[in-house]
Parts: structure tokens; sequence; C-alpha cells
């Protein structure tokens, strides 16, 4: 039964507008917590095919903020950070880009967001 909610209930923000960006922006770096972005677009294939790799991400590195931004509903951000193909993913923390990666590649994504957690967690220890 809690499987089941916890599938219902997706742990990826999804972007509706440039104020929700900053105000999560902002949310995190107030929190300390880092943020991936995944930029994607409805008629991309391999933007909609990452999804579920997304979410699992999500599950797996809850001390994340997995955001998602259609580059058609929220163009200002974007722009902002020079999207220019989709899937494209940012890395950020302390409310700046500190990777990105652009392209459909799960492994390379997880390298990254794995040193994203390494480089976090360098203060608690």
């Amino acid at each position: 039964m809690e499987s089941q909610e916890q599938e219902n209930k997706s742990r990826v923000v999804k972007i509706e507008s440039k104020e929700s960006w900053e105000s999560y922006l902002s949310q995190s770096t107030n929190q300390g917590t880092p943020i991936v972005a995944h930029f994607t677009a409805s008629w991309c294939m391999p933007s909609v095919a990452m999804n579920p790799f997304i979410e699992e991400l999500a599950s797996t590195y809850q001390d994340i903020l997995f955001l998602t931004v259609d580059v058609d509903d929220v163009k200002a951000v974007a722009t902002k950070y020079e999207v220019k193909a989709m899937p494209t993913f940012l890395l950020m923390k302390d409310g700046a880009q500190v990777d990105k990666i652009v392209g459909a590649n799960p492994d390379e994504i997880k390298k990254r967001i794995e040193g994203l957690v390494q480089s976090a967690h360098v203060y608690v220890a």
C-alpha cells in the first residue's frame, strides 16, 4: 500500500513559471539543498524518455531538489541558462550552476549527481 502511494506522488517538481523557478531556487539556497533541473520539451522523445529515470533519481537522492522545466512553458528560465538542446540537466548549488549535461546519458547524469552529493556533504562530515 505504501509503495502505491509513493508511485502516485512525484518527487520531481514541475516548474510552471519564472516566479516558481525563482522561488524554488531561493528556497534551496536558503536550505543548502542542491538542485538538479531537467530542461525538457513534450515534443522531444529523448527528454520524455528520461522522466522515469529522473523520478528514480529523485527517490534515491532525497537530499536533492529535482525540478523539471518545459522549455516551451518557461522560456525565460531556459534562455537565462542558455539551454539550447533537450534534454539538458543543470546541477546547482547555493543558487549557482555548477554543472551542465546536454543529452540523454543516464550513466553520466548519475555520476555527476553523485559528485554533487559528495561536494554538498563535505561540510557535514
